[in-house]
């Protein structure tokens, strides 16, 4: 697809890696057919080749409209369309230079610029933690709108002491610890059972991935800066590997390199930081072999859902059922649509509920058609996200294989 950049656009570096990704379109409109908002809206303008339009014309100089701008918000960011596009084309990429082109140009409304300023500053905030607690503790009194965002109050457990010869760093995340701080401390338990010790760099924070999928570049670089800074004395010792437990931070670390490639002072140690990032099933290979003979896996039916960050972002598909069955589960992803986001998509399921919740229904009707016992998933916005729409537990998978774990394993 041919671009003749406007002017304003020639000299800027975003603009110059738009007009490369668009290179390789070649407007086929396999895309269409995976994109979860197309398939729900029906208009060519909510799907991938649609906003590629929009944001080819906006590159050009037409300038863009409130409707360009609901068009390009209405986009999940899964990036199932990369995975579908025989072409290569980076559409993840492509969407959030877009995004940030069109807010410079179009003001929203006061409420709507609140409600985002709110959500970018508030989730990696460290008083997020206290007013989730305040939250669960009258949870039963909330609003469905909100009580949905609220899961209950869940023990963390207790963290390994053991020292091992072979360290990793784990990211704990902005949310998932006041959320669910069982998922860090049964990452830790499971990892320590396989002789692995996990090491927590303090000073690190949120991702960045809030900021960024909300059109702060710079806010968003800020973050990937200081855990870059926090985690770097420790890739110089001894870690082998930093884990994410949650994949929607995983597939924001790995595309630190790309982020960051026009920063002198920080580009080749966030290549080195992105070369290093591995989602936590990456590891399940060396997990199955240091684990079999310790887990007894429960009896029972376990529905998978693989996010959109694992499977269409980081591009792994198939190794958690695959090799928690190796260990005795079992464990299946729906026959129907396992491909397809769940609705929660970071942000998403706050700033368009309507969406997100006929995606939510839709995959746990699919999910359901397996009769899990339990629901599981590798990020903590798609859990809390598909809990609120059911009564069947919903999980991380890697609380699973704790709880198969023997005490003191």
């Amino acid at each position: 697809m041919q671009t003749n950049l406007a002017p304003e656009f020639k000299n800027l570096a975003e603009g110059l890696e738009a007009e490369a990704i668009l290179r390789k379109c070649v407007h086929c409109g396999f895309c269409t057919a995976t994109c979860p908002t197309y398939q729900l809206l029906g208009d060519e303008l909510d799907g991938p080749r649609g906003r590629i339009y929009l944001i080819k014309q906006v590159l050009e100089g037409e300038a863009p409209t409130r409707k360009t701008q609901l068009h390009l918000d209405r986009c999940l960011t899964c990036r199932n369309c990369e995975t579908t596009c025989p072409s290569g084309v980076q559409y993840g990429h492509l969407i959030d230079i877009g995004r940030k082109l069109v807010d410079e140009r179009v003001e929203r409304p006061a409420v709507e610029k609140t409600v985002r300023w709110a959500l970018k500053e508030g989730l990696p905030s460290p008083l997020f933690g206290p007013a989730m607690a305040v939250g669960q503790a009258v949870r039963g009194l909330l609003p469905a709108s909100l009580k949905n965002k609220v899961p209950a109050k869940q023990s963390a457990g207790l963290m390994p002491t053991r020292s091992h010869a072979r360290k990793v760093l784990m990211l704990e995340g902005c949310v998932q610890p006041a959320m669910s701080p069982n998922i860090n401390s049964a990452t830790a338990r499971v990892l320590d059972a396989a002789g692995l010790q996990v090491v927590v760099a303090k000073k690190a924070g949120c991702c960045g991935a809030v900021k960024f999928h909300l059109n702060d570049h710079d806010g968003a670089k800020g973050e990937m800066r200081r855990n870059i800074d926090a985690w770097w004395p420790h890739v110089e010792a001894d870690v082998e590997s930093i884990v994410m437990n949650a994949s929607g931070c995983g597939s924001m670390v790995k595309d630190y390199g790309h982020a960051l490639a026009g920063d002198a002072q920080y580009a080749a140690k966030a290549k080195r930081i992105s070369e290093l990032t591995r989602d936590l099933s990456e590891l399940l290979p060396d997990l199955v072999e240091k684990l079999a003979g310790k887990v007894v896996a429960k009896p029972g039916q376990i529905a998978f859902h693989p996010p959109c960050t694992l499977q269409h972002g980081q591009q792994l598909r198939g190794g958690v059922e695959q090799h928690l069955g190796a260990l005795g589960f079992n464990v299946k992803t729906a026959s129907c649509e396992a491909h397809l986001c769940c609705g929660s998509a970071g942000t998403y399921s706050v700033l368009q509920p309507k969406i997100a919740y006929e995606l939510r229904d839709r995959k746990l009707g699919n999910l359901s058609e397996m009769k899990p016992e339990v629901i599981v998933s590798a990020n903590i916005g798609c859990i809390t996200h598909l809990q609120s729409g059911t009564a069947t537990p919903v999980r991380h998978w890697v609380e699973v294989l704790d709880e198969g774990l023997p005490r003191g394993c």
